[in-house]
C-alpha cells in the first residue's frame, strides 16, 4: 500500500523525477483519424524538446533583460532576475539549435561525433562513429541527441552545425560565457511516456508523463498551431 502525506519539508533540486499532466483542449475542428495518427507517432517517437514559452517571460522579458545586461555589461541587482535572464539566454540558443535541427530532419538521430544523452538521466557519452547499434538505441528513445546549454569554453570541441547556429547569438554565447556558467548539454528530444488520448467531438483530453525539465508545450506545440503563447524568441542582435 502507498501513501501520501503533506509535509513541510521542500524539494532538494533533481528530486521530482518527473510530472504527469491532464490537459483538455476544445473547440477541435480537424479530421479525428489524423490527430489519432499524429498522436500515435508522439507516443512513439517523442517531440522536439524546444522550451516553453514562459521561460522567456512575458513578451519575451526574460531573454531582452539579458540582451541589455549582455550589451551593456550592467548586470540586473535583482539575483531573481539574474537567473531569469541567464535562463532564457542559454533557452534561446537551444531552441534555434533544435530548430535546425528539426529543419534538417537530424532532431531524433544520431550524427557522427554526437554528444549522447542517456534517457531520463544527465549522463552524456561521445559517439564518435554511429554504428546500427546505436541508431537502434536512438530508435527505441534509450538514448538521443543533444544540445548545448551554453556556458564558458571546455575542451569539448563545438559541433560545426552548432557553432554556426550559436554564431547568430554571439551577444548571448560570449555573455553566458562571461557569466562563468558551465557548458551543460540537454537532450533535442522529449519521451512522452503514458500517452493517452480521447477525442469526443471538438474535445480532446490528453494524459501524458514527462521527466523534470520537460515543457508539456513542447507536446502541444506539435498538435496545435498556437500552442506556443508567442513565438519561440530570436536574440535581437
Amino acid at each position: 500500500m502507498i501513501a501520501a502525506a503533506r509535509h513541510r519539508r521542500k524539494l532538494k533540486r533533481g528530486a521530482l523525477k518527473g510530472n504527469d499532466f491532464k490537459i483538455t483542449l476544445r473547440g477541435f475542428s480537424g479530421d479525428p483519424q489524423v490527430l489519432e495518427q499524429r498522436l500515435q507517432a508522439i507516443a512513439a517517437a517523442g517531440v522536439p524538446s524546444y522550451f516553453g514559452p514562459q521561460r522567456f517571460g512575458r513578451d519575451a522579458g526574460n531573454l531582452r533583460t539579458a540582451l541589455a545586461w549582455f550589451s551593456d555589461g550592467v548586470a540586473p541587482t535583482d539575483r531573481w532576475q539574474r537567473g531569469f535572464a541567464l535562463s532564457a539566454a542559454r533557452a534561446a540558443i537551444f531552441n534555434s539549435v533544435v530548430a535546425r535541427r528539426v529543419s534538417d530532419g537530424t532532431w531524433n538521430r544520431l550524427l557522427p561525433g554526437e554528444i549522447v544523452n542517456l534517457d531520463g538521466s544527465g549522463s552524456v557519452f561521445v559517439a564518435e562513429a554511429v554504428d546500427a547499434a546505436l541508431e537502434e538505441r536512438c530508435a527505441g528513445l534509450d538514448i538521443h541527441p543533444t544540445g548545448p546549454l551554453w556556458g564558458r569554453e571546455s575542451d569539448r570541441p563545438v559541433p560545426a552545425l552548432e557553432a554556426e547556429v550559436v554564431a547568430h547569438h554571439d551577444v548571448l554565447a560570449r555573455g553566458l560565457s562571461k557569466a562563468g556558467l558551465e557548458a551543460e548539454r540537454r537532450a533535442l528530444r522529449i519521451r512522452v511516456d503514458r500517452l493517452a488520448w480521447a477525442i469526443e467531438g471538438e474535445v480532446v483530453q490528453l494524459r501524458f508523463r514527462l521527466f523534470r525539465g520537460a515543457f508539456a508545450t513542447a507536446v502541444l506545440h506539435e498538435l496545435l498551431e498556437n500552442a506556443f503563447a508567442q513565438d519561440t524568441p530570436e536574440a535581437e542582435e
